[in-house]
Protein backbone atom coordinates (compact mmCIF):
# COMPACT_ATOMS: atom_id res chain seq x y z
CA UNK A 1 0.00 0.00 0.00
CA UNK A 2 1.44 3.43 -0.80
CA UNK A 3 0.92 6.22 1.59
CA UNK A 4 1.79 9.68 1.68
CA UNK A 5 1.44 11.74 4.96
CA UNK A 6 2.82 15.05 6.81
CA UNK A 7 2.19 16.12 10.66
CA UNK A 8 2.63 19.71 12.28
CA UNK A 9 2.36 21.53 15.66
CA UNK A 10 -0.12 24.04 15.48
CA UNK A 11 -0.10 26.54 18.59
CA UNK A 12 -3.91 27.07 18.38
CA UNK A 13 -6.85 25.26 19.62
CA UNK A 14 -8.60 21.77 17.81
CA UNK A 15 -11.62 23.78 17.40
CA UNK A 16 -9.85 26.83 15.66
CA UNK A 17 -8.14 24.43 13.48
CA UNK A 18 -10.91 22.76 12.49
CA UNK A 19 -12.93 25.45 11.38
CA UNK A 20 -10.40 26.69 9.52
CA UNK A 21 -9.97 23.19 8.00
CA UNK A 22 -13.84 22.73 7.21
CA UNK A 23 -14.71 26.35 6.57
CA UNK A 24 -12.37 28.54 5.25
CA UNK A 25 -10.12 25.75 2.92
CA UNK A 26 -13.37 25.55 0.82
CA UNK A 27 -13.76 29.00 0.65
CA UNK A 28 -9.91 29.73 -0.31
CA UNK A 29 -8.33 26.24 -1.37
CA UNK A 30 -5.67 27.68 -3.57
CA UNK A 31 -4.03 28.80 -0.06
CA UNK A 32 -3.99 24.94 0.80
CA UNK A 33 -2.87 24.07 -2.92
CA UNK A 34 -5.90 23.19 -4.37
CA UNK A 35 -7.37 24.61 -6.99
CA UNK A 36 -10.65 23.88 -6.69
CA UNK A 37 -13.02 22.33 -4.53
CA UNK A 38 -16.75 22.23 -5.09
CA UNK A 39 -19.28 20.84 -2.67
CA UNK A 40 -20.15 20.96 1.31
CA UNK A 41 -17.87 19.37 3.76
CA UNK A 42 -20.15 17.11 5.70
CA UNK A 43 -20.92 13.89 6.94
CA UNK A 44 -21.19 11.40 2.95
CA UNK A 45 -21.33 14.56 0.67
CA UNK A 46 -19.73 14.55 -2.43
CA UNK A 47 -17.04 16.59 -3.70
CA UNK A 48 -14.62 17.37 -6.42
CA UNK A 49 -11.64 18.48 -6.13
CA UNK A 50 -8.80 19.68 -8.26
CA UNK A 51 -5.03 19.97 -6.81
CA UNK A 52 -1.94 21.74 -8.29
CA UNK A 53 -0.41 18.57 -8.50
CA UNK A 54 -2.57 17.46 -11.57
CA UNK A 55 -4.53 20.70 -12.61
CA UNK A 56 -6.41 19.18 -15.59
CA UNK A 57 -8.25 16.33 -13.76
CA UNK A 58 -11.20 16.27 -11.11
CA UNK A 59 -11.07 13.73 -8.08
CA UNK A 60 -14.60 12.85 -7.57
CA UNK A 61 -14.46 12.21 -3.39
CA UNK A 62 -16.92 11.01 -0.69
CA UNK A 63 -16.99 12.21 2.65
CA UNK A 64 -17.12 9.16 4.66
CA UNK A 65 -16.27 10.31 8.12
CA UNK A 66 -16.78 13.80 9.62
CA UNK A 67 -15.90 13.44 13.93
CA UNK A 68 -15.71 17.13 14.63
CA UNK A 69 -13.55 18.29 15.49
CA UNK A 70 -10.98 15.40 15.63
CA UNK A 71 -11.44 13.26 12.06
CA UNK A 72 -12.33 13.70 8.68
CA UNK A 73 -11.79 10.67 5.77
CA UNK A 74 -12.19 11.51 2.07
CA UNK A 75 -12.12 8.56 0.02
CA UNK A 76 -12.62 7.74 -3.85
CA UNK A 77 -11.26 5.65 -6.73
CA UNK A 78 -12.80 3.07 -9.35
CA UNK A 79 -15.62 0.87 -9.19
CA UNK A 80 -15.66 -2.42 -7.05
CA UNK A 81 -12.43 -0.87 -4.92
CA UNK A 82 -10.04 -2.03 -8.11
CA UNK A 83 -8.27 1.39 -7.16
CA UNK A 84 -9.37 3.42 -3.86
CA UNK A 85 -7.58 6.56 -2.24
CA UNK A 86 -8.47 7.53 1.45
CA UNK A 87 -7.28 10.82 2.37
CA UNK A 88 -7.36 11.51 6.37
CA UNK A 89 -7.13 14.32 8.32
CA UNK A 90 -6.71 14.03 11.93
CA UNK A 91 -6.62 16.69 14.87
CA UNK A 92 -5.53 16.08 18.44
CA UNK A 93 -5.58 17.97 21.52
CA UNK A 94 -1.91 18.64 23.07
CA UNK A 95 -2.59 21.49 25.77
CA UNK A 96 -3.35 24.67 24.65
CA UNK A 97 -1.87 23.25 20.93
CA UNK A 98 -2.58 21.24 18.30
CA UNK A 99 -1.26 18.53 16.40
CA UNK A 100 -2.46 17.80 12.52
CA UNK A 101 -1.76 14.93 10.65
CA UNK A 102 -3.09 14.19 7.35
CA UNK A 103 -2.32 11.11 5.52
CA UNK A 104 -3.50 9.21 1.91
CA UNK A 105 -3.26 5.82 1.27
CA UNK A 106 -3.98 3.82 -1.73
CA UNK A 107 -5.34 0.35 -2.36
CA UNK A 108 -6.89 -2.00 -4.57
CA UNK A 109 -5.82 -5.02 -6.94
CA UNK A 110 -4.62 -2.41 -9.41
CA UNK A 111 -3.17 0.25 -6.93
CA UNK A 112 0.39 -1.65 -7.76
CA UNK A 113 0.19 -0.16 -11.19
CA UNK A 114 -1.75 2.92 -10.51
CA UNK A 115 0.48 4.78 -8.02
CA UNK A 116 3.46 4.24 -10.51
CA UNK A 117 1.92 7.23 -11.88
CA UNK A 118 1.28 9.16 -8.70
CA UNK A 119 3.34 12.23 -7.90
CA UNK A 120 5.59 12.23 -4.72
CA UNK A 121 2.57 13.93 -2.65
CA UNK A 122 4.33 15.09 0.03
CA UNK A 123 5.21 18.68 -1.18
CA UNK A 124 2.12 19.25 -1.09
CA UNK A 125 0.90 17.71 1.82
CA UNK A 126 3.14 19.96 3.53
CA UNK A 127 2.01 22.67 1.53
CA UNK A 128 -1.17 22.29 3.53
CA UNK A 129 -0.13 21.68 6.90
CA UNK A 130 1.81 24.75 6.78
CA UNK A 131 -0.90 26.68 5.24
CA UNK A 132 -3.07 25.31 7.88
CA UNK A 133 -0.52 26.41 10.50
CA UNK A 134 -0.22 29.85 9.31
CA UNK A 135 -3.69 30.42 9.03
CA UNK A 136 -4.60 29.02 12.63
CA UNK A 137 -1.84 30.53 14.35
CA UNK A 138 -2.54 34.08 12.83
CA UNK A 139 -6.69 34.07 12.84
CA UNK A 140 -7.86 36.60 14.94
Amino acid sequence: MKTFSTSIQISAPVERVWSILVNDMPADPTTFGILQLEGALAPDSRIKLWSEVDPKRAFALTVRTFDAPQKMVWQGGMPFGLFKGTRTFELSRNGDSTTFNMREAFSGALSRWIVKTIPDLNPSFEKFAQALKEKAENHE
